[in-house]
């Protein structure tokens, strides 16, 4: 009798583990998957992430590169994967955003496609100009291009670019006008505006900062809608041109299906990984700052940077492939 009560306990024990998804999670190490290349600020930011939200989950998070066709790579193979918490995708802008939205048909959705797990940075983009270029403010930009048009051009980091649609958003939003130059990446991009090539470009904070500092280029705003300590007194955008506001993201999802007391756990996981200094500074050196919220506010951030960015699209006059 007692060995069938044992048995019988062992058994109702092992249904409630089975009744409650991840009440042992997590059990062993988890893999995030970065959909761009090493090296790059996404990459880096998202090491940074991975190691402490390792500790605060109590197991190994080891990063996983899968870059390739804009992001589409990485986020797909994440968005397929087993949906139990031990892959996570980490997501900005550029490949949970745009890369789909210029595909035909799209390959996934932002927010239908996936659990968000939380934000964790933000990067600003930084309004440069050519220090030649006779303007020394957002307004004085506005008013030179509006007077010449034909002669002012912008450049960019390629088509479809975060630069490239940042700057579109700007001529929109301004009623100004010019010559869009695309290159091939942000570094070719920048250093043509550093050599006078073009005139202006609105790019990720970390690109531009060591050309402002020694003079090599002037820095006019930036694309957050308030200041920002990290930048100083440079003022945003949005004091010029009211709500202007086109910034680099990135944060966590999983594959959706993920039980929601696993996702709840990662969420808290990760908001404990962003009040750790090393973090908060290891981003600050990225260009980045922590950019924190629940899982539903993260949801309905990307739901609407979605609706923005379809529109910006639309007024660059891309076509999806």
């Amino acid at each position: 009798m007692l060995k069938l009560a044992l048995r019988a306990a062992g058994l109702a024990a092992a249904f409630v583990s089975a009744a409650v998804p991840g009440q042992d999670y997590p059990s062993r190490a988890v893999r995030m998957l970065v959909p761009n290349a090493p090296g790059s600020s996404i990459d880096t930011m998202s090491r940074i992430v991975a190691a402490k939200l390792g500790d605060a989950l109590g197991q190994s998070v080891f990063v996983e590169n899968r870059d390739g066709a804009g992001g589409l790579i990485g986020v797909e193979a994440g968005k397929n994967a087993k949906p139990d918490g031990y892959t996570l995708i980490c997501a900005s802008n550029g490949s949970m955003i745009i890369a789909p939205l210029l595909k035909k048909p799209v390959p996934y959705d932002a927010v239908a496609d996936f659990a968000q797990v939380g934000s964790f940075a933000v990067t600003p983009n930084v309004l440069i100009v050519n220090p030649d270029l006779p303007v020394k403010s957002v307004k004085e930009l506005i008013d030179y291009a509006r007077a010449n048009a034909a002669k002012v051009n912008m450049s960019s980091a390629g088509v479809g670019s975060q630069s490239h649609l940042s700057g579109v958003l700007l001529m929109t939003m301004a009623g100004f006008d010019s010559l869009h130059v695309p290159h091939k990446g942000g570094g070719p991009s920048v250093n043509s505006v550093v050599a006078g090539q073009t005139h202006w470009s609105i790019t990720p904070a970390p690109a531009v900062m060591s050309f402002i500092k020694n003079g090599r280029l002037r820095a006019l705003g930036q694309s957050l809608p308030r200041r920002s300590a990290m930048l100083g007194d440079l003022p945003p955008v949005a004091d010029t041109v009211p709500g202007y506001d086109y910034s680099g993201w990135a944060g966590l999802v999983a594959p959706k299906g993920t039980p929601q007391a696993i996702v709840d756990a990662l969420h808290a996981a990760l908001e404990k990984t962003l009040e750790v200094p090393e973090v908060k500074d290891g981003l600050a050196k990225q260009g980045a700052e922590v950019f924190t919220g629940s899982a539903e506010e993260f949801r309905r951030f990307l739901a609407q940077d979605q609706a923005n960015t379809v529109k910006v699209i639309q007024a660059a006059k891309l076509q999806s492939e």
